[in-house]
């Protein structure tokens, strides 16, 4: 089995770290190891899934359309529909 040595933490995430372990009845290094193995655990578990943002990438492939830009945009313009609904504002 192999030691790790830890230099230079800062005196308040030792004291934390020290804090947790009291708490939980363990060592510094046992707490540290607890520490380790569960963010090892999370991070293998997350990589599973898929980010949020790798969703939404999925979902927007790229537009396929044979139509130049302008016929695109005069085909839309001529799709929309005048309202006199708001001529008179809200």
């Amino acid at each position: 089995m192999a030691n790790l040595q830890i230099k230079g933490i800062e005196d308040g995430i030792y004291k934390e770290i020290k804090d947790m372990a009291a708490a939980e009845h363990r060592s510094v290094s046992q707490q540290i190891l607890f520490l380790v193995k569960n963010y090892l655990a999370r991070k293998k578990h997350a990589n599973e899934f898929k980010s949020p943002a790798q969703v939404l990438l999925e979902l927007s492939g790229s537009w396929d359309d044979t139509r130049s830009a302008d016929k695109i945009m005069s085909d839309i313009k001529s799709s929309r529909k005048n309202s006199k609904k708001l001529s008179r504002g809200f």
